[in-house]
């Protein structure tokens, strides 16, 4: 017969406290959970100059770090943010004259059910749609990550993280209770994990909205800048992507009898602005790990639906990370057998950061 000995029940005690204190202390901070999201992103991206200029250029930790959280927020945080309230400001005033945009849908769908002979939408999915777009777009658009509140503790966090960055890494690399390699794995792989989802994702819609936008103006599309908008939000859509968009815009241009203006939208969309889509994928592979479509639409299911409009970007980056953890896993507690770069890369790793300790003099 067979016994737990004392201090295997100690442990499995003390992880199941562990644990159910980190459970009540999420579900009590769920709120700023984006904040802090934002914040390791953020700190990805900026480790490397905050590294930079620390460690070569000598600078002082806590003015690299306001000078990096300064950029950050100049570059990314505000030009997203002044779409954001545009895009909001535009769905406000949808919302509030949902009655004439609800008018102006039976009208389109009057005159495309008498060009095609048989009716589109029913008065029932009418009143259907219009009950959707004044549940939908606020709660959609108004995301938590939007508040000043998270912005605040997004920066907070970040402040910290930049000027102990060194610190940190190496009590998670003590801490993390996993072999050295598999660390540094988790490391290397989870860097890789937050360019692909914040950088490259984004960047890539942000392309196919220039590129539409060209198109807008050129074929005379009214409010061009609200469509650019609104294509680059979509185009970090799975699968329809931009789609959603320019096909909508050209249907409608057909069924007002402005024929020509319809189809040159449907042409450039399909033509120019997809194979945009593919050329931007293909150019940035080398720098940006591309993201599997599957993950995508996962991801933007479960993101919107935990943290709202932001969800498009966390969330594909929570289930790449879910994937990332059983990889880890899989390395840690079953047997595999690696190939030889895979070593060698490895174990260069850890040599690597084992002389930056000693380097800093940490023991």
């Amino acid at each position: 017969m067979s016994y737990i000995d004392n201090d295997r029940l100690k442990q499995i005690g003390f992880l199941l406290l562990i644990t159910f204190l980190a459970i009540l202390l999420f579900t009590k901070l769920y709120t700023y959970f984006p904040g802090f999201l934002g914040a390791v992103t953020f700190y990805v991206l900026c480790r490397k100059w905050q590294f930079k200029l620390v460690e070569l250029k000598k600078w002082n930790s806590s003015l690299a770090a306001a000078l990096l959280m300064l950029l950050t927020f100049l570059i990314i945080l505000l030009p997203v943010g002044m779409l954001i309230n545009l895009l909001t400001a535009k769905a406000s005033y949808a919302v509030a004259h949902s009655a004439d945009l609800i008018s102006s849908v039976k009208g389109l769908n009057d005159r495309l059910s008498e060009e095609l002979g048989f009716n589109i939408l029913t008065d029932a999915r009418i009143q259907k749609l219009q009950e959707n777009i004044t549940a939908f777009l606020p709660g959609f658009l108004g995301a938590t990550f939007n508040t000043l509140t998270s912005i605040a503790i997004m920066y907070f966090i970040l402040y910290f993280m930049l000027v102990y960055g060194r610190q940190m890494e190496e009590t998670l690399y003590e801490y993390i209770p996993l072999k050295d390699e598999n660390v540094v794995l988790l490391g290397t792989e989870f860097n890789k994990l937050v360019i692909a989802n914040a950088v490259g994702i984004p960047l890539i819609a942000f392309i196919q909205g220039l590129v539409s936008l060209v198109g807008y103006l050129i074929f005379g599309v009214p409010q061009a800048m609200f469509w650019f908008i609104v294509t680059c939000f979509a185009a970090m859509l799975p699968v329809i992507g931009a789609a959603a968009v320019y096909v909508p815009l050209g249907v409608y241009f057909l069924a007002t009898g402005t024929v020509l203006q319809g189809v040159e939208v449907l042409i450039y969309g399909f033509l120019i602005v997809g194979t945009s889509d593919n050329i931007s994928r293909l150019l940035l592979a080398k720098r940006i790990a591309d993201v599997h479509p599957l993950i995508t639409i996962f991801g933007v299911i479960i993101g919107v639906s935990l943290f709202g409009f932001i969800g498009l970007i966390f969330g594909p980056l929570l289930i790449s990370m879910f994937i990332l953890l059983l990889k880890i896993y899989s390395n840690e507690y079953l047997v595999k057998k690696r190939t030889a770069p895979e070593v060698a890369r490895i174990k260069k790793d850890v040599v690597a950061r084992d002389k930056t300790k000693r380097q800093r003099g940490a023991p």
